[in-house]
């Protein structure tokens, strides 16, 4: 069996030409696709991925504008600049960079975001209306792999899907968004019992967990489409134990270089989309 390699960095790169193509439009109309990134406290992880997210957009002929705001602020001083950013028409987009200090209720800013403009995911509203199949943006990281799989036409239509995970941001939106592409979707996480049966009946597993390669090789069934959202920089790995998955799996997300350029990509073009529904 030959496995396919699913290249996010690959797939990113032919979506920032188009992209490119389109703000290039939008800018001849005299509308210039802009992400406002909200950065509170100097968490240097956070400040490097919102640095990449900064950098795409100066790649693609957008502006990002940058607020970066004292580690001592408050949910009501973070949720005023929220509010203005709303009400900036010239704003398209609003990334609020996860996570804030431990002062700020993150959920009540995170809903605070005009739902046009969360072109991050992150609005309760925006999910529900996701779930319901309703025009919405989804959460970056789960609709990235939906844009991959998509791209390479793995099927999805009644397939066993098994995510592991049910953060709100990654396991939630993604097994709606396979649900709502009509694959019959297990959601395990730290109390789900028998975790390795569970993928062991899964035509596609997506680790979205969190802990470095908690998910074995061995668990995984033959032919079954692997997706590993997890990235783990101090041991260069994801979520998935990928070493001679190629050996096992009929598709697999590569770590580095799989989910993660189509996060930001995501990110891009939600900001793009947004943009053009002002003109």
């Amino acid at each position: 069996m030959t496995s396919k390699i699913l290249d996010g960095k690959g797939l990113a790169l032919i979506a920032e030409e188009e992209i490119k193509h389109k703000v290039s439009e939008l800018k001849d109309l005299g509308v210039t696709p802009t992400l406002a990134t909200v950065l509170v406290g100097a968490d240097p992880a956070s400040a490097t991925y919102v640095k990449m997210k900064q950098n795409a957009c100066a790649r693609l002929g957008m502006q990002s504008i940058a607020i970066e705001l004292s580690k001592e602020t408050t949910t009501e001083e973070l949720l005023a600049k929220i509010n203005e950013l709303n009400n900036d028409k010239n704003i398209h987009g609003i990334l609020l960079q996860h996570p804030v200090p431990s002062q700020v209720n993150e959920r009540v800013c995170f809903d605070a975001i005009n739902v046009e403009k969360d072109v991050d995911g992150v609005t309760c509203l925006g999910f529900g209306q996701m779930t319901m199949g309703e025009p919405a943006f989804g959460s970056c990281t789960p609709a990235g792999i939906m844009r991959m799989l998509e791209h390479y036409q793995i099927d999805i239509s009644g397939k066993s899907a098994v995510v592991v995970g049910r953060s709100p941001i990654l396991g939630k939106p993604m097994a709606m968004m396979l649900l709502n592409k009509n694959a019959t979707v297990t959601i395990c996480h730290s109390r789900t019992e028998n975790l390795q049966s569970h993928i062991g009946n899964a035509d596609i597993v997506v680790g979205a967990v969190g802990v470095p390669q908690l998910i074995k090789k061995d668990w995984i069934k033959k032919g079954a489409v692997v997706i590993d959202a997890g990235y783990h920089p101090a041991e260069k790995c994801g979520d998935i134990e990928l070493t001679g998955i190629e050996e096992i799996a009929s598709a697999f997300t590569p770590v580095p270089g799989g989910v993660g350029p189509m996060t930001i990509n995501t990110l891009i073009l939600n900001t793009l989309l947004a943009a053009q529904k002002t003109t």
